[in-house]
């Protein structure tokens, strides 16, 4: 996946350290409650949508904007779902810790497509019959298919999933 000309600045200054950044991911539902995941060309796992957040953008912005880039589907967010902290560690060394918002939304316009290189599949999948998900990915759609819970947090002390 490309990294955009601001992960590379700070790439270039920090090497493969540790760096912060602001996610947003995305768990879409379609009108007959299937979710939108996307199969990365990365790792080949398959996943939420999402991406990390822009310089000056606000993460609502951010969400609509990944959704579209990655899969020519337009959303309307139905609310927040949740906020936490992950790490990952990409194959070439570089060490990140993500601070994921994450959103239910339900999907408006278009055509669930590859639409850009960070996918090589998208798809619709019933709930009960999901691909395999990292636990995070999981713990993001529990989350998010109440229609009415409140955003989800990992409480003081715990991680977003124990282990992870």
């Amino acid at each position: 996946m490309p990294a955009s000309d601001y992960v590379k600045k700070l790439r270039a200054q920090v090497g493969h350290d540790l760096i912060m950044f602001p996610t947003v991911s995305a768990i879409i539902l379609n009108d007959r409650g299937e979710i939108l995941l996307g199969q990365r060309s990365d790792n080949h796992q398959w996943s939420v949508i999402a991406g990390m957040m822009d310089p000056g953008e606000q993460p609502a912005d951010a969400l609509v904007r990944e959704v579209e880039e990655e899969t020519g589907v337009q959303v309307e967010i139905e609310r927040l779902a949740g906020v936490a902290l992950h790490e990952v560690v990409y194959g070439n060394g570089d060490r990140c810790h993500m601070v994921n918002t994450w959103f239910r939304c339900r999907a408006v316009a278009g055509e669930a497509r590859v639409n850009d290189s960070e996918s090589i599949a998208v798809g619709w999948f019933a709930p009960d019959a999901l691909p395999e998900l990292n636990p995070f990915a999981l713990v993001r759609i529990r989350t998010s298919l109440p229609e009415d819970a409140p955003a989800w947090f990992a409480q003081p002390g715990e991680n977003a999933v124990p282990g992870y």
